[in-house]
């Protein structure tokens, strides 16, 4: 039987892997690692991005995935070789290691209200011969975008960021306010790019069908305010929009030109409770190891520093623990119950694994776990590389600074 089919746990015997436990054959390799690891499936990730890819050519619609997930050039380069037409960014020190990278065009989905920032991002674009877009969805982040092009003596191109029910950023598309702010970037020395939006209340919709109720209203306030725009004498160049959710349980395309999912490289827990993937689309894990155990938990040295201690996107969260653990001796996963900084405690549920032995766990949030790791593990094909973060904290205030 193949190593695929089979595994040995701690206790020296050979488990079948059965159709119950079909998450557990990928992460070949992962047991040669020193834990607290964070691993990559080579298999799955390049599924994953497959399979995005296939549903923008299928809807006629350029893929702009959002980096923040893996913040990797090498994950972004295998993105643009399957199709992608650019990437999106989530703040400026983030959109500078990609525009260095050679990407473009980058989309900078975060309004900036300080000139500074967009003048060097301008200006380091610049030298790269690389676009990168803006957004706005205030008066105060518009004269910002337009004063930082003066400095870099260039113009930008801006889309005017819409709330379509996530409530966090974004013009009222219902307010004379979005008018007001597409009239005075059309007066501009600024390029209006369109409109955009991050339906990021999918995450809390509960299911495929709810998910795709959120995608509909999304692309309906987003058309119905196009035409807002159009009978003011204002046309709409593009429409991008976000959220993997939205995007993998959608209701069609008409009128959309661009995507920007971000999470649909790892997929985790939550993408998993809501019904749009199974396990076996899960391409990051952490891998942790028991370090001692009690009458009700086993204590893994994976804590709130290394799985993050967030139940789900925009506190969405289930309620159902920090993660999901899963051992080659287990018929069905364990929860992680608790964190503290440097610990995690998994449910024992009456099994009895050696202290010593190796969980792989599921996260709740793939982008934080990332965000939080030094480094990744990439998993092809039993052998595990190093994978850099390239845009870390670190290396962000550092390029920062120059």
């Amino acid at each position: 039987m193949s190593r695929r089919a089979k595994r040995t746990g701690s206790s020296g015997k050979a488990m079948s892997i059965t159709a119950e436990t079909a998450a557990r054959p990928a992460f070949e390799g992962v047991e040669e690692l020193e834990t607290p690891s964070v691993v990559v499936d080579a298999a799955r990730l390049k599924a994953n991005i497959a399979r995005m890819q296939a549903i923008a050519a299928d809807g006629g619609v350029a893929l702009h995935p959002h980096i923040k997930t893996h913040k990797s050039l090498a994950i972004a380069g295998l993105q643009r070789d399957a199709g992608a037409s650019g990437v999106t960014a989530s703040h400026p020190g983030e959109a500078a290691v990609f525009i260095r990278g050679g990407f473009s065009p980058v989309t900078l989905a975060y309004p900036l209200v300080r000139p500074e920032p967009v003048a060097r991002l301008l200006t380091l674009a610049g030298a790269h011969d690389v676009r990168v877009r803006f957004i706005a969805d205030s008066m105060a982040g518009l004269e910002a975008l337009e004063a930082g092009a003066a400095k870099a003596g260039q113009t930008a191109d801006v889309f005017i960021k819409v709330d379509v029910g996530l409530h966090r950023c974004g013009v009222d598309p219902l307010a004379e306010t979005g008018i007001a702010l597409a009239q005075k970037l059309e007066a501009s020395r600024l390029t209006f790019c369109g409109l955009l939006s991050h339906a990021g209340q999918a995450y809390g919709a509960g299911n495929a069908n709810g998910i795709r109720a959120v995608a509909a209203t999304e692309r309906r306030i987003l058309l119905d305010f196009r035409e807002r725009l159009r009978r003011h004498g204002i046309a709409v160049p593009l429409i991008s929009v976000g959220s993997t959710p939205s995007l993998i349980a959608h209701d069609g395309f008409d009128g959309i030109d661009e995507i920007r999912p971000g999470n649909y490289v790892f997929f985790d827990m939550t993408a998993v409770r809501l019904g749009i993937v199974g396990r076996d689309s899960l391409s990051l894990a952490v891998s942790a190891t028991i370090i001692s155990k009690n009458h009700d938990f086993y204590i893994v040295d994976a804590g709130s520093k290394t799985l993050s201690s967030d139940l789900g996107p925009h506190s969405t969260g289930s309620g159902t623990g920090f993660g999901e653990a899963w051992s080659a001796e287990l018929e069905r996963p364990l929860s992680v119950e608790k964190l503290s900084e440097e610990h995690g405690m998994v449910a024992r549920n009456g099994s009895d694994l050696a202290i010593g032995a190796q969980l792989l766990i599921y996260p709740n949030h793939a982008c934080v776990v990332v965000n939080l790791a030094p480094r990744l593990f990439l998993l092809d094909d039993g052998q595990a590389s190093p994978l850099a973060i390239d845009a870390t904290r670190r290396a962000v205030a550092n390029r920062n600074q120059q």
